[in-house]
């Protein structure tokens, strides 16, 4: 039990959250960090601010420590959710060039697009953003298995989610009313799996340890 415990710790601190450098570095992270607790609370005009506050302070800001996205990915998702949707086309357009494997950039790219009008290209965005979405999570849970990976997506609800919505673009009959909720929860869900997954796993070591 010791020896797997340590790995679980040693994981732990691989799937914890990590900022570089300090001052207007520091800032930035503090700014991504306050604007994605407003997101997960619906409050969407303060995450906006937080996240351009961010972008000012350090456009290199980048947040998670597996699931590392950077501060224009967060700007150009809180421009697309406070319906500013041309801002969050250049800004998520933006964070792809700076980030190509950024698939929740690319996700709400996708989303964007299709609010426009573009259904033809966001659903190639949308496409692509779960197939890396999927394989992102199957390499997370199979190549860390013994450690913190066995904490992500315990239900496999985000797996199946993202396969239910590949289907329907797979399909060609896509509901476009049905398919955009549908993904902006999962976007949503998506980008506190590794939060819940630290969480889960610091809980875990806690309760075991001797």
């Amino acid at each position: 039990m010791t020896s797997i415990l340590r790995g679980y710790a040693a994981g732990l601190m691989l799937a914890g959250v990590f900022f570089s450098g300090c001052g207007a570095s520091f800032q930035g992270g503090s700014d991504l960090a306050q604007g994605r607790q407003a997101l997960f609370r619906g409050d969407y005009p303060a995450a906006l601010s937080y996240f351009q506050q961010a972008a000012q302070a350090d456009p290199n800001a980048m947040y998670g420590a597996e699931l590392r996205e950077g501060v224009f990915s967060y700007l150009g998702r809180a421009q697309y959710l406070n319906g500013q949707l041309p801002a969050a086309r250049a800004t998520l357009q933006q964070a792809l060039a700076r980030h190509k494997s950024d698939n929740l950039a690319r996700l709400y790219l996708g989303l964007t697009l299709a609010r426009q009008g573009d259904q033809k290209a966001a659903a190639t965005e949308i496409q692509s953003a779960l197939k890396g979405m999927g394989e992102f999570l199957n390499y997370i849970i199979n190549t860390f298995q013994n450690t913190f990976g066995s904490f992500w997506d315990q239900n496999g609800s985000l797996r199946k989610s993202i396969a239910a919505n590949q289907a329907m673009i797979t399909s060609g009959n896509i509901d476009w009313s049905m398919l955009i909720p549908n993904l902006e929860k999962l976007a949503m869900n998506y980008e506190q799996v590794e939060d819940i997954a630290t969480q889960d796993q610091r809980q875990f070591i806690e309760m075991n340890q001797p």
